[in-house]
């Protein structure tokens, strides 16, 4: 039996990586669980060595340890942001830049892993002018799109077809204390003002749609669910309770399209949202490199837990 242990870097409180774990102990692939920013240096050990092979040495976590040598894959699904509370301000932020450098260092360089994916090219796929870049240099329809600070050029865009404002990215917000979502929405010339120069806007010329497509690849491997929403929802993020799923299959063209979309990022993860217009043709909006899919699985019937085992339990 192949005793490489699989590492999943991860908050606590995680069910979709719960149903990956499950199913690798199923198969008796060993695991090692872990936050990284929550649980190093207090509950996480670390030491580590430059070798022939590059680093060797251990992880331990509470009484359990991995050899980092022999980790065959590391899921990084969403660890918590390095801190260090106990430490004064500036100490603190030291701490936990260390932290990130050294833990996160080593554990985005070990010899002969699998990454899904690494932490790296998460960050870099995260940023939507290179996605958007990215998804005409392969070939996929794409929205015209203005990125800008400039009112005048947002209204002048605004005012030449439907437009949405969507944001750059998708961080924690809250409104009164209360956690909030910043959707896609329809954008006129007149709401435009001078506090757009605060920060970079992205507009995007709004697709005519009759339904939308996530389309989740793993590895090598892509599925794809339509998702219909009522009559005159923009953002079907904001109307979770009134979805409606049905797993398609993906062009093959297409898919060959996605594929060259991950390796020229790094990645062997990505869900990818698409807009289907009257004519079927899917237009792409986003890549989200390590979005959430365990909701779709469900509701789709898209085997996307075995996918994922499949990839960590095989490894590099």
């Amino acid at each position: 039996m192949d005793g490489r242990p699989v590492l999943v870097a991860t908050e606590y409180e995680d069910a979709t990586a719960d149903l990956v774990i499950a199913e690798l102990n199923r198969r008796g692939v060993p695991v090692l669980r872990f936050d990284p920013g929550r649980d190093f240096p207090d509950r996480v050990g670390l030491s580590a060595c430059t070798g022939p092979r590059g680093w060797q040495g251990k992880l331990s976590v509470g009484e359990r340890a991995a050899a980092l040598a022999e980790a065959r894959a590391l899921y990084h699904r969403r660890p918590s942001p390095y801190t260090h509370p106990r430490e004064g301000e500036q100490a603190a932020r030291f701490a936990a830049q260390e932290n990130r450098r050294g833990l996160g260092g080593v554990l985005g360089a070990l010899p002969d892993c699998l990454y899904l994916s690494h932490p790296q090219a998460i960050a870099r796929g995260e940023y939507k002018p290179a996605q958007l870049a990215e998804a005409v240099r392969v070939g996929l329809h794409v929205p015209r799109t203005l990125i800008t600070n400039e009112p005048a050029e947002a209204q002048a865009f605004t005012a030449e077809q439907p437009t949405l404002y969507k944001p750059l990215h998708a961080g924690p917000y809250d409104v009164g204390g209360e956690p909030a979502g910043i959707w896609a929405a329809p954008v006129k010339p007149h709401e435009i003002d001078d506090s757009l120069r605060r920060c970079a806007h992205l507009f995007q010329a709004q697709v005519e749609k009759t339904s939308d497509i996530r389309a989740v690849a793993v590895g090598e491997e892509v599925f794809c669910a339509r998702i219909s929403a009522p009559p005159g929802v923009v953002d079907w993020r904001a109307e979770y309770t009134s979805l409606e799923y049905e797993s398609v299959g993906c062009p093959a063209e297409l898919r060959r399209a996605l594929l060259r979309f991950l390796d020229a990022f790094g990645l062997n993860y990505g869900a990818f949202d698409f807009a289907v217009a009257p004519d079927g043709s899917w237009w792409f909006l986003e890549c989200n490199p390590n979005g959430q899919w365990a909701w779709l699985e469900a509701a789709a019937d898209l085997p996307l837990t075995r996918a994922i085992a499949d990839l960590l339990e095989k490894g590099k």
